[in-house]
């Protein structure tokens, strides 16, 4: 069985900082590139961050770049999501993702198979 497992979820003041992680459960590790998504209320879920260019790369939506920051720790199947600077904007419920491929602003993709349960980030003025 597959599983990708979030945590570092919370509450936090605007301007402060959180880290999320993904850990990856299963054997697929290497065939997929995880990618971080988010929900707000009343909105569709959006990438905002992800490895392109065959997952050697890593991207930012707009919304998040210069504030975010991906990583991956293959030795611990582990992907992560530092956010710095966090705005109420920012409030959402995040998501990894195992996908084939993503593009350049990780708003397309293709082959996306697995999702994480989902964990709550709330930024208060």
């Amino acid at each position: 069985e597959v599983q990708l497992v979030e945590s570092g979820g919370g509450l936090v003041q605007a301007g402060g900082s959180l880290r999320l992680s993904c850990e990856v459960r299963g054997s697929f590790f290497d065939d997929y590139i995880i990618g971080w998504f988010r929900q707000a209320p009343g909105k569709e879920r959006e990438g905002i961050s992800c490895f392109s260019s065959g997952g050697s790369t890593p991207a930012y939506a707009e919304s998040v770049k210069g504030r975010f920051t991906i990583s991956s720790d293959n030795s611990k199947k582990t992907v992560s999501l530092q956010m710095n600077s966090l705005k109420a904007e920012d409030t959402a419920v995040y998501y990894c993702a195992a996908a084939k491929w993503y593009g350049r602003d990780c708003k397309w993709y293709g082959g996306l198979d697995y999702w994480g349960q989902g964990t709550q980030v709330t930024v208060t003025l």
